[in-house]
């Protein structure tokens, strides 16, 4: 973005320099360079602060992880499952920090917004602190392909038809409160109502 001072701007550069290194035999540099201003983009004006090289290093990352999986460039190890809903500031942060901590690793996640929001809930953060969850360096996503077409299981939570459909891919859709301007006490119950869930959905795929 134009609007980026020039020590940003060689920060982002550098992180570039770098996702080069990890993905190289896999992607060009071109892809990689194109994904990075795509991320830069995505990610928004409104969301630029003095951690942006860090947030579309990380986010470009894991675009490009996803497609390198969805395209057999890199193998999958662990069942994939995409939480999304619609500003991924709470139910699917939520969903997706717990099935890190009740798969211990075994299966990997990731969770987006049809329309993210600027930052996490920070009550939502709060409930979570208090069962062992850090999301304190979690931040909104915006949906892109490569991380559907990477996924296994793809459940929406409130995003409408928003989330493209893949054949060969397990869809679900959770109705879920939206935790969006509510008390702790019923982010509370939202949390421990996703948890349920996921203990369920990752049982499943350990098993599988």
């Amino acid at each position: 973005m134009n609007t980026l001072d020039p020590v940003t701007r060689h920060h982002i550069d550098q992180a570039a320099e770098r996702l080069g290194e990890e993905f190289a035999g896999v992607f060009s540099k071109e892809t990689i360079a194109r994904y990075m201003q795509e991320s830069e983009e995505l990610l928004g004006e409104g969301r630029l602060t003095v951690f942006v090289p860090v947030l579309v290093h990380r986010f470009a990352r894991e675009r490009l992880k996803a497609l390198a999986q969805a395209e057999g460039r890199l193998t999958k190890e662990q069942p994939e499952i995409l939480f999304v809903c619609v500003q991924n500031a709470g139910r699917s942060q939520m969903a997706a920090g717990l099935v890190k901590l009740r798969s211990a690793g075994k299966v990997h996640v990731r969770s987006a917004g049809s329309t993210p929001a600027s930052e996490v809930n920070p009550a939502v953060i709060e409930a979570m602190t208090e069962i062992g969850v850090d999301m304190s360096e979690e931040f909104p996503k915006p949906l892109t392909d490569e991380v559907v077409r990477a996924a296994d299981v793809v459940i929406a939570m409130g995003c409408g038809d928003a989330c493209p459909i893949y054949p060969g891919k397990r869809y679900e859709d959770w109705e879920l409160e939206d935790p969006d301007g509510k008390e702790l006490e019923t982010i509370r119950r939202i949390r421990d109502e996703i948890d349920e869930r996921v203990q369920r959905l990752v049982s499943e795929l350990i098993d599988t």
